[in-house]
């Protein structure tokens, strides 16, 4: 009885392998016709039996589920999840089918990258460019790119967790670049190595080098920091700030980057400090003259405010919102004139004061007019420096000016 017993287990564990195998090759067959369909609905029943399949079963049916998954490529985003991960469980087997798989994977997958991102669908690119380097990981410019495009579309959660992986990874995105100069066009070309070698050989291009592209490190904590800001976690933002500046205390971004941290929090104080320390390292940066322009403006400090904006307009002649600040800024005077003007009475004294006080309106007007004009020689579509410029000539008396202007902001404003 015993001996039947024995027997009859041993049928029974025969057929049990028998229907793993049969499910594990109608799979097998249907990934080669590309009916992925029934290959999952195979799979799907192979799973069941997935307690006792031996190791190399095992490896097998995790391959094929994510042949399966994948689809040629007409897999889903989360078909795409599913089939990494079940490449990735296959253990001591197939190790050149999948590496052969993967690379296809990313290549089609990049493919459709490129194409969503050329659509500015970044929500769909940033997935892909991800699977990407889940199919490639020595690739992490691929999660880069993820992360950035992810931020495009403020998907926020996703992109903090992204460039978490790339910190965690040591990613910095630095690269060497090999470039040269086209003869014909006398411009610099940036290519592989061994193109540029055959360039130059050619004869086609001369001056070859090669360099080290920027960190990209900087962008990286500056993007998690605002991150952090947009959720409200400035405590978190600042840290990750100061961590990146220990690192690099002489990159002028990080500290720019912090600077904007503490501008949105509301650190007026912190923001101008850093924005002084960072015209320290680049003196000649008109973009800084005239941020400290604005916020000594919005502190009360005129004169101050004034002398930024002066170097920012030394620095760079064209920086329009310079001369349209300064002018603004010229224009506040007028405030107290009105209020001591309204506040008069009809006393001779008073009426000699007025006049005083009109007078150095009228000066106050005329000293704006320079910077207004400057601010439309370098853009003559600027309608609120045409429209400034216009009112005070009305106010000053110079009609002739006032109807050319108003010309030309009738047109500027359709005729409305």
């Amino acid at each position: 009885m015993k001996k039947q017993f024995v027997i009859a287990f041993a049928a029974f564990i025969c057929a049990f392998s028998f229907a793993q195998k049969k499910e594990l090759k109608t799979a097998e067959k249907a990934i080669k016709g590309a009916n992925f369909s029934e290959a999952k609905t195979a799979l799907k029943q192979a799973e069941t039996l997935m307690s006792s399949m031996d190791g190399k079963l095992k490896a097998k049916y995790y391959y094929l589920l994510g042949q399966a998954l994948y689809a040629n490529g007409a897999g889903t985003s989360e078909d795409i999840d599913k089939a990494l991960e079940s490449l990735n469980s296959v253990d001591g087997a197939y190790k050149a089918e999948i590496l052969t798989l993967k690379q296809t994977m990313t290549n089609d997958i990049l493919t459709k990258g490129n194409k969503a991102y050329e659509e500015k669908d970044f929500s769909t690119a940033s997935k892909h460019f991800e699977h990407a380097y889940r199919t490639s990981v020595s690739d992490t410019l691929f999660l880069y790119y993820a992360a950035a495009t992810a931020v495009n579309v403020q998907e926020y959660d996703r992109a903090l967790s992204l460039y978490e992986e790339l910190k965690n990874l040591g990613y910095t995105g630095i690269t060497k670049e090999y470039f040269s100069t086209n003869v014909e066009t006398g411009k610099e070309e940036v290519t592989d190595k061994s193109t540029r070698d055959l360039y130059v050989k050619a004869k086609s291009h001369i001056n070859p080098g090669e360099r080290f592209t920027e960190s990209k490190k900087p962008e990286i904590v500056k993007n998690v920091a605002l991150i952090y800001v947009s959720q409200g976690d400035n405590e978190k933002a600042l840290t990750a700030m100061k961590d990146a500046r220990a690192e690099s205390p002489d990159d002028i971004n990080l500290i720019l980057s912090e600077a904007n941290v503490h501008f949105k929090m509301g650190n007026k104080e912190m923001f101008k400090t850093l924005l002084v320390k960072a015209t320290q390292m680049d003196p000649n940066n008109a973009e800084l003259r005239y941020n400290l322009g604005v916020i000594a403006a919005e502190s009360g400090e005129v004169e101050e405010a004034k002398g930024y904006y002066n170097k920012a307009i030394e620095l760079d002649p064209k920086y329009i919102n310079a001369y349209i600040n300064m002018a603004a800024l010229v224009l506040s005077g007028e405030e107290s004139l009105i209020e001591e003007m309204n506040g008069l009475g009809s006393s001779k004294a008073d009426d000699k004061r007025y006049d005083e006080l009109r007078e150095a309106r009228q000066s106050l007007y005329k000293s704006a007019i320079p910077f207004l004009s400057k601010a439309l020689e370098v853009d003559p579509e600027s309608i609120n420096a045409a429209k400034t410029l216009m009112n005070i000539y009305s106010v000053i008396g110079e009609t002739d000016k006032y109807k050319a202007l108003k010309e030309t902001v009738d047109a500027m404003d359709g005729g409305n």
